[in-house]
């Protein structure tokens, strides 16, 4: 059985109600309810965190050690965070990028990620989706 670990940065724990125009109106925990029931269906454990630090993020991705992958929302750090880059970089577990929102369709300063070079693939502009598809990735033999 794979074990994925999804990490969810800032103000992710505000789906359903920050900008639903851009992020829809699920919840974070309605999407994760959702992403458990299609990990079960292909026999896949997930294991979710959420926070809106920094460090609390480094310090999950860090932790990761035993997991076969990580879904990452690095949320507004991932366009300048080069402490989760590092983190990604050092772990021993890929990661996946997502975002639900298409960040190539918005503000330039979204535009560039600071964590894709080291991540296996980044995902975006696909909603909820976008984490069903990281999650494949991780199903799927490479």
């Amino acid at each position: 059985m794979k074990k994925i670990l999804v990490v969810n940065g800032p103000n992710l724990n505000r789906l359903g109600k920050r900008e639903p125009d851009k992020y829809g109106r699920e919840t974070l925990d309605e999407i994760n309810e959702y992403l458990t029931g299609k990990a079960i269906a292909a026999d896949c454990s997930l294991t979710f965190f959420q926070s809106n630090v920094e460090g609390e993020l480094v310090t999950a991705i860090q932790d990761a050690d035993g997991f076969d992958g990580i879904i990452l929302n690095a949320g507004a750090y991932t366009h300048y965070s080069i402490a989760l880059r590092d983190a990604i970089a050092a772990a021993d577990v890929p990661a996946v990028e997502v975002h639900m929102s298409n960040i190539h369709a918005r503000e330039d300063f979204r535009h560039v990620s600071v964590i894709s070079s080291v991540c296996r693939g980044s995902i975006a502009g696909f909603g909820r989706e976008s984490y069903l598809l990281a999650l494949y990735s991780f199903l799927t033999p490479r």
